[in-house]
Parts: C-alpha cells; structure tokens; sequence
C-alpha cells in the first residue's frame, strides 16, 4: 500500500512539474523594465529589456523557445514578419544576447518597441512583439 502511495505522489508531481509549460505562447512576452512609457529622460538613455517564457541568446544559436531583442526606434510599420528584421538606426539588432543598452537620442518625443528574431533575425511564427512605448528626450 505504502508502494502504491509513493508510486502515485511521484505520479502527480511529475506531472505538475512536466506539465508546466513555461514556454507556452500565451506566457511569451518581451517588454521595457525601463524607461517606462510616457517617460521624460536625459540622453543617452539607459534602456533594459525583459523577457518571460523565451530565452534570450546569442543570434546564430539556434534552440527552442529562444532568440535575441531587435529594438525598433521611431517605427511606424512592423518589418516583414517571414524576412530578417533590417538593420539599420531603426532596428537595433541585440546580437550577442544582451538585455540592456545605452542610446543616445536627440531632444523630443520617441517611441521604443521590441521585436525577437530567431537564430537567423527572423521573428517566430508567432512574432513576440512588444508594446510600443513613447519617450522624450529632455
């Protein structure tokens, strides 16, 4: 009886700890820790992306539920979704894994918004985009 007990507890917890999907498309997102939205900042402006339920890495490796940011400045149309993201002084590519930056901005109103790129700089299937957040420079 005290077999079939243990058996049964490591049943359940197995499937509790297994059965979390912590990679799931509905707990994926990308955001800004800081500056938050509305922000009025100084330039260069300190800029720390986060991240839940994918895992940030260098371009080039290429392994489930990852990839790396690509900040995108003063954008008005998302790049294509099924190509490389561009890069250029409007999409910021974050190639080695990083989760911070420091920009340098002129005085005036920006907006900032995240977009992940896969191994080859191109967003998943289901793009993991952030909200668009508008900041201004001092």
């Amino acid at each position: 009886m005290r077999a079939i007990l243990l058996v049964s507890l490591f049943l359940i917890i197995s499937s509790i700890v297994l059965g979390h999907d912590y990679h799931s498309q509905d707990n994926r997102r990308v955001f800004f820790i800081s500056p938050l939205d509305g922000a009025s900042v100084k330039s260069p402006v300190e800029i720390k992306f986060g991240a839940i339920g994918i895992d940030i890495v260098p371009a080039g490796v290429d392994i489930p539920n990852s990839g790396h940011h690509h900040l995108l400045i003063n954008i008005d149309k998302l790049p294509d979704m099924k190509s490389p993201i561009p890069s250029d002084e409007n999409h910021l590519h974050f190639g080695g894994g990083q989760t911070e930056t420091i920009l340098d901005l002129p005085k005036g109103t920006h907006t900032l918004q995240l977009l992940v790129g896969n191994n080859l700089h191109i967003p998943h299937e289901i793009p993991l985009i952030s909200k668009k957040i508008e900041i201004t420079i001092e």
